[in-house]
């Protein structure tokens, strides 16, 4: 949160001085000890940062995970029709516009009409490629903080969250943000454990629906995780349902994923309700961004 507020502060234009040192905000960032730069702007602006730091929560919104999403939401679609997608955790929704981006498997090919937004994702295992984008009917998202496109505010936050020594992730976050701007999503606030059902009920008309979320059951405690299955489960008890899960089982307990040797690696799973039954397959291991996706095996139809 120290970083993140300084962050913030800079991208007001603040501190030249240690922006210089910021890959993201200086074409030629400087070298050597940013150490003395960074306490100075701490000392100078302490009220401004323990009032962020108080008031703020960490916000991300990674897009490269949709390159994880897209084969399993692909699969889904193979089997069920259009999708009505539900994001728990949504941010500021911008995963549900992944039909707006285009991809890049190596090795796997192009997926994705032409977009300024194209994420690169490095593959192994031979995972299930879709041919194209599968038919979105419908989409929503959930989010305790939803963070509105239009707020200058927020969506400052928002690029704050990011890693400034990774300015690919920051240019992807802005491009992302522009086509949102005009096409915004639907989000709601609310918690996750909740109104995650609610939510279901508001897509379902449209289409199959699927619950995604990706790094944001981490951090419900245990039990708490273990509700959310099982509002899940009373949902897919009397209508088929589809979760695209992208989180660490280390992390998250309370989920039915299973374990492996490695634990702590992110692991993209699709758990699927059938008739009232419940299946689950831990399909890959990946990059909790996005950047690349080791395929496990599994039914690739």
């Amino acid at each position: 949160m120290l970083f993140v507020a300084v962050h913030d502060l800079l991208l007001r234009g603040l501190g030249p001085e240690l922006a210089a040192f910021y890959p993201n905000l200086a074409t030629k960032p400087k070298t050597g000890d940013v150490a003395p730069a960074f306490r100075s702007f701490v000392s100078a602006h302490a009220d401004s940062i323990r009032e962020l730091v108080a008031t703020r929560k960490t916000q991300t919104n990674e897009v490269a995970r949709c390159s994880l999403f897209l084969p399993l939401l692909d699969k889904v679609y193979g089997e069920c029709g259009p999708l009505a997608l539900v994001e728990v955790g949504a941010s500021a929704g911008l995963n549900l516009l992944l039909a707006h981006y285009a991809y890049e498997y190596e090795p796997g090919g192009s997926v994705g009409d032409l977009s300024p937004v194209r994420p690169t994702c490095g593959t192994r295992g031979d995972p299930p490629m879709p041919n194209a984008i599968p038919v979105i009917a419908a989409s929503i998202g959930l989010d305790l903080s939803s963070i509105d496109v239009h707020d200058a505010d927020q969506t400052r936050w928002l690029e704050a969250c990011v890693w400034p020594d990774q300015p690919d992730r920051f240019a992807r976050l802005h491009a992302c943000l522009e086509i949102a701007r005009t096409n915004p999503p639907t989000l709601v606030q609310g918690e996750a454990v909740n109104d995650v059902v609610a939510r279901i009920d508001d897509v379902v008309r449209f289409g199959h629906p699927v619950v995604m979320n990706s790094w944001v059951l981490c951090y419900l405690s245990e039990q708490r995780q273990r509700d959310y299955v099982s509002e899940l489960d009373r949902f897919g008890a009397v209508h088929d349902l589809s979760w695209v899960v992208i989180e660490s089982p280390a992390q998250t307990p309370g989920l039915p994923i299973p374990s492996e040797n490695d634990d702590h690696a992110t692991a993209l799973s699709l758990v699927r309700w059938r008739g009232g039954a419940r299946t689950v397959e831990r399909l890959a291991n990946c990059h909790p961004h996005g950047y690349w996706m080791h395929w496990n095996g599994g039914d690739k139809s």
